[in-house]
């Protein structure tokens, strides 16, 4: 059965979660990181030496990272759909899925913090404006992809969905001025629908 260590409350584990059970997969989640521990442990360790959540074990098969997770889970088990037979599709969805690493999340991460996570009087506000000021540039690229198709990838879901749409959550759950983004929350309100996100999309973010 696959084991899935990490806590709900971690985006790279709610990526991770939502692509299991839109693909229906046996599996037993293991509470890890934050106030649960474990990752500390050298048991952990010498499964993700980095100490962090996610990682999987899939009948043996140790991984980290949680965008390699997806595009390995849906590599394996939903080729054609989540994983797009198509080279064009599948490296559109792919390119959104690093994009969503490399620029939208670090982006936003000093506002989540700074306004979730970080008590109003110790609050950092310049970073707090500076992180607000680019995590919303960065949604207004996504913003004008969207207004031209349904998804990130097209007229169906694939893995770049589901990694941009808790991306999306944590943008959209931050509670900061933002653009309007119509497209981008049609898109979003069509992922929030999905019975496999219930549950582990939640508000008010942690």
């Amino acid at each position: 059965m696959l084991k899935i260590w990490g806590r709900l409350s971690s985006v790279n584990v709610q990526k991770v979660m939502w692509a299991v059970r839109e693909l229906a997969l046996p599996h037993e989640r293991i509470e890890a990181g934050g106030q649960f521990g474990v990752i500390d442990t050298p048991e952990y360790l010498r499964m993700n030496p980095n100490g962090q959540v996610p990682v999987i074990d899939d009948g043996g098969f140790v991984l980290w990272e949680s965008n390699a997770i997806v595009r390995y889970l849906s590599s394996r088990y939903a080729e054609g759909t989540l994983w797009p037979a198509d080279p064009c599709a599948r490296a559109d969805a792919d390119r959104w899925m690093d994009w969503q690493a490399t620029e939208w999340q670090p982006a936003m991460v000093q506002a989540f913090l700074g306004l979730v996570r970080t008590p109003q009087e110790k609050r950092d506000h310049a970073a707090i404006a500076a992180s607000t000021a680019k995590s919303n540039a960065k949604a207004l690229i996504l913003e004008q992809i969207l207004q031209s198709r349904e998804f990130v990838g097209g007229s169906q879901i694939t893995m770049g969905d589901i990694v941009l749409g808790c991306a999306a959550h944590r943008w959209l759950g931050i509670p900061m001025e933002r653009p309007a983004t119509p497209a981008l929350s049609a898109w979003y309100r069509r992922l929030m629908m999905r019975p496999a996100v219930q549950g582990i999309l939640t508000l008010p973010l942690k």
